[in-house]
Formats: structure tokens, C-alpha cells, sequence
């Protein structure tokens, strides 16, 4: 029996009752393979991936479950997941997604700053999870200023310095890192509910006009992180922004530490990509630096 056969099967002992012959890749598997298979119930979207790799789908289950239970997202539901023989899989809701609008992104800012004014108790999430294809740490705190520091910029320290950046940029690193109290500094937020990979290629919209997110990275962190996700790559429309600016009006500062939050992205690319991404982040804190001198 072929892996993916295995994984039928696997699948079958879950209850799900699927053709087999009418399974295809589709879109979505940028770091997993997706495939969409045709069932007794309807198709469901499969991600498949090495069983070393498993935790990862095992994190994104989580992270659709946390923002399904907080009820203001549309994401889809999870159906399953396992492992078998070398594999880990995840069996998903079949979603006919279509390229969002105005109207879709302007609905999505509006969701996502009633997710965010929900709030929470603490930083941090339930479990450690992935950015991506990166491990991502939440161990839970009450300082928002030191979350971000040792469990944002300090694993991305750490790992990036494993993964061969250059000296100096580690060592930038480390400085940029003893500054972010000062960078943050009487920025006091409520834990907010993040997707926590906000770029645009994680939201889509549905045959209805409404919006859909996906491949989330979630935890509680400032709000302001989701919408400097947003902005670092661009792709959504002016509606998104200003609807959630409508509900949660933008504070003092803003825009600065939408640079520190974006950084901790940046760094994440340039640990798995390298290239421009070392040098942007190297350009980003200089600037940070340079910006926190006077605190």
C-alpha cells in the first residue's frame, strides 16, 4: 500500500467514507501537500506531510479550533487528524474559496477588531506552535513587553543564529532585543486573539462575499501585531484597514511599532530564506535602534 493509500485508509477508520480515485492536488500546500478528495459527505481538503513534520498540522488544528471557538472568524473546520506509517494528515472543510473584495476585506477588519476587543487573561497561548514552518513559543506571561522580547525576537535570535546568519546581525540582534521595553514603552494592551499570520494570502473569500482566513499562527499578543502582519506584503484593500480602525482606533505610536512587529517576520524569512531577507532585516534594526536610542 502506497503512503497516500494508508492514509485513505487511515482515514476511513476515522469514519470517512471517500472515493479515492477522484483525489487531486490543489492550491494551499506551500509547506504541506493538499490534496482535495470527494467523500460520502462532500470533498474535504487534505494536508499530508512527513510525520516528523506532524506537530506542525497538530498546531494548525489547534490554532483553527481556538479561532473557531472565539466565534468572530470564519476559518474551516477541522474534521480530523492523524498520523500513519510515516505521515501526518489533516482532514479539513472543503471551502469553494474566491479572491477577496472590498467588501470581503472591509467584513474581515471589522471581525478582526471585534476579535481583538474580546480580549483575554494572559500572553501566549495554550500550547507552543509554528509560524510557518518555524516552532513558535507562547509560554504564557503578563508583560507584554517581555513576551515579545524572549519569545518573539529571542527565539528568532536563536534560531537564526543556528541557521548561519551573519555575526553582526546576531549580534544587532541581541541589542535590538534588551531594547524592546524601551520601544514599547507605555504601550500597555489587552491580550488579543491573533491569527497571527496575517498576510494576504491567508484570507480568502467565500461563494457568499464573506471573508476566510487560514494557516493561522495564533496566540494572545498586542492587537497591532495582525494588522503590521497585514501590512508587511501588502494585497489588502484600504476597506480592510479602515474598517478595523473604525472599531479600534489606531494609539499613539502605532506606526513604530508596527516596525518591531513586522521584524519579527522578517527575521523568520531571513532564517528560511536568507537573501534580501538578511539584509531587511538588517535595515529594520538599524532603524529600530537608532529610534529607541533616545528612550
Amino acid at each position: 500500500m502506497t503512503e497516500f493509500g494508508a492514509v485513505i485508509a487511515a482515514l476511513a477508520e476515522a469514519g470517512f467514507t471517500l472515493d479515492a480515485s477522484t483525489a487531486r492536488p490543489v492550491g494551499g500546500g506551500c509547506i504541506h501537500a493538499a490534496t482535495r478528495i470527494d467523500g460520502s459527505d462532500g470533498p474535504l481538503f487534505l494536508k499530508t506531510c512527513a510525520a516528523t513534520s506532524g506537530w506542525q498540522l497538530e498546531a494548525e488544528a489547534d490554532g483553527l479550533a481556538g479561532l473557531h471557538e472565539a466565534g468572530f472568524l470564519r476559518v474551516p473546520k477541522v474534521l480530523g487528524r492523524g498520523s500513519v506509517s510515516d505521515t501526518s494528515w489533516l482532514a479539513l472543510e472543503w471551502l469553494e474559496l474566491r479572491p477577496p473584495t472590498a467588501r470581503s476585506d472591509a467584513a474581515l477588519g471589522m471581525a478582526l477588531a471585534q476579535q481583538h476587543l474580546a480580549g483575554g487573561d494572559r500572553f501566549g497561548w495554550r500550547r507552543d506552535n509554528a509560524i510557518g514552518a518555524t516552532p513558535q513559543p507562547n509560554t504564557r506571561g503578563d508583560d507584554w513587553a517581555a513576551f515579545f522580547a524572549t519569545e518573539r525576537i529571542g527565539a528568532q535570535v536563536r534560531l537564526g543564529a543556528q541557521a548561519g546568519w551573519p555575526r553582526s546581525l546576531v549580534a544587532r540582534s541581541r541589542d535590538l532585543q534588551a531594547r524592546v521595553p524601551a520601544l514599547l514603552a507605555g504601550r500597555r494592551p489587552v491580550p488579543a486573539l491573533l491569527h497571527g499570520d496575517l498576510w494576504s494570502g491567508n484570507r480568502a473569500a467565500d461563494p457568499q462575499g464573506g471573508p476566510v482566513v487560514f494557516d493561522p499562527a495564533v496566540h494572545y499578543g498586542d492587537a497591532e501585531c495582525d494588522l503590521a502582519m497585514a501590512r508587511l506584503f501588502g494585497g489588502f484593500a484600504p476597506e480592510f484597514f479602515a474598517a478595523y480602525d473604525e472599531l479600534l482606533a489606531p494609539a499613539p505610536g502605532r506606526e513604530r511599532r508596527a516596525r518591531l512587529y513586522q521584524l519579527y517576520h522578517v527575521m523568520n524569512h531571513a532564517t528560511l530564506f536568507g537573501g534580501t531577507y538578511v539584509r531587511e532585516a538588517e535595515r529594520l534594526i538599524e532603524r529600530l535602534l537608532a529610534e529607541s536610542a533616545g528612550e
